[in-house]
């Protein structure tokens, strides 16, 4: 879609963000990556007033007293409490800019690819509350093709595979735009979700949060490690009601992880069939490129290789690729006609 000239002159204080289900990144046009928190916010329950945002209030997550609920604004790549995300934009905007309430950037927003009108207007309009002069939407699979570096303007196919918090979007991009786009809602909190399950059906004991993630990093795979793993998990028993440790391997929770692995592959496999076959022969010769704070999952690549037979790319930072590709975005102007962007949200009058 086409800008309005007065588009192409970015200020130092315009915003790139990567607003994630798990994790949002802010990056400011010419100083890099400025912000890498959590995505929650603590709230006092009785007067709704915000206690704290991002690191500090995940550490709060399962653990608050009864007049302290720790929220996650974003739920599966999208906007679940507008008025949540709000206040979350308002912090995170503000920190970026040392607390100055009197900065009204220009800000553009990485999203996943299959986001409907209503969700990108609640993306847009909690933005704009939160302060934003003007809002432009761009999808993550662009921004993070961008972010790795890949040559996405010329007229060759190019595939990424991006598994975030919340969703996995796959998308196949020529000529600045997405020529086929697929998205699941499965990617790392439906990983963390699994192993409680597994946990919880097999053992009857039940843990948090916190305890899954800590197992999907630590000993968590999607292809078998050459020796076998253990942790010491902690959680309450369901019979008795009391704390209780165990001790699990990796071959557990592979097991446990196999359902939403399996969902992403799938995807991936449709994907590929529906990628036109001039382009198909390009992703033969160039493989996927794998990013997204998901794709950080032990053997993710070697099982994504075996499924397709083609080669895998993982890229250095996964973590960030989608905010560095926003974040081009902002210092190279020219990329903004190249790229085909999702959305504009025009000047507050």
């Amino acid at each position: 879609m086409g800008f309005s000239g007065d588009v192409f002159g970015w200020f130092s204080n315009d915003l790139a963000i990567d607003l994630g289900t798990a994790t949002t990144l802010v990056y400011v046009h010419g100083k890099g990556i400025v912000l890498n928190e959590p995505s929650v916010v603590a709230v006092e329950k009785k007067s709704e007033k915000v206690l704290a945002v991002g690191a500090e209030a995940k550490k709060m997550l399962g653990r608050t007293p009864g007049n302290i609920t720790a929220i996650r604004p974003m739920k599966e790549g999208v906007i679940a409490d507008f008025e949540m995300a709000e206040q979350m934009l308002k912090y995170f905007i503000r920190k970026a800019h040392n607390r100055s309430a009197f900065v009204r950037p220009r800000i553009i927003i990485g999203v996943p690819s299959r986001i409907t009108q209503v969700e990108q207007r609640a993306v847009r309009d909690s933005a704009e509350l939160a302060g934003a002069r003007e809002v432009y939407l761009i999808e993550e699979p662009v921004a993070a093709a961008i972010g790795a570096g890949l040559p996405i303007t010329e007229p060759s196919g190019n595939m990424v595979v991006d598994v975030g918090g919340g969703t996995t979007d796959i998308a196949v991009i020529s000529l600045g735009g997405i020529v086929y786009s697929e998205s699941v809602k499965v990617a790392g909190d439906r990983m963390d979700e699994a192993i409680m399950n597994y946990i919880k059906k097999k053992y009857n004991l039940l843990i948090g949060e916190h305890m899954a993630e800590r197992i999907k990093v630590e000993i968590g795979s999607a292809y078998p490690f050459e020796e076998r793993k253990t942790m010491m998990i902690k959680g309450r028993d369901l019979i008795s009601g009391i704390p209780r440790t165990l001790v699990v391997d990796d071959a557990e929770i592979r097991e446990a992880l196999q359902e939403p692995i399996g969902t992403i592959v799938n995807a991936i496999k449709v994907a590929l069939e529906n990628t036109p076959p001039e382009l198909a022969g390009d992703i033969i010769d160039r493989g996927i490129v794998l990013t997204g704070g998901g794709s950080l999952l032990k053997g993710m690549d070697t099982r994504f290789r075996e499924e397709t037979n083609l080669p895998i790319i993982t890229v250095d930072d996964p973590l960030t690729s989608v905010v560095l590709g926003v974040g081009k975005i902002l210092d190279e102007l020219d990329l903004l006609r190249k790229v085909s962007v999702m959305s504009q949200c025009s000047s507050l009058r």
